[in-house]
């Protein structure tokens, strides 16, 4: 696994969680976090921190990563 390989997977899904992607090369989150850094710091990759309940607040049933949001630019 490189840091290319997830490159190319977001690159062709534009915008995913980070629990799909870790899902899809059976990685942990904090794995695919690193391997996701030099896109970040080279401004390739956006990252979207949301809130998955109704009325914006946390109410702690939803995973963190679920909320973790990557997208290729």
């Amino acid at each position: 696994m490189t840091p290319s390989e997830v490159k190319n997977y977001l690159a062709e899904r534009r915008i995913v969680p980070l629990k799909d992607i870790a899902l899809h090369f059976d990685l942990p989150p904090d794995a695919i976090r690193g391997m996701l850094e030099p896109w970040l710091r080279k401004g390739r990759v956006r990252q979207h921190l949301e809130s998955a309940c109704q009325d914006g607040g946390c109410c702690g049933g939803c995973a963190e990563d679920s909320k973790e949001i990557y997208e290729w630019i």
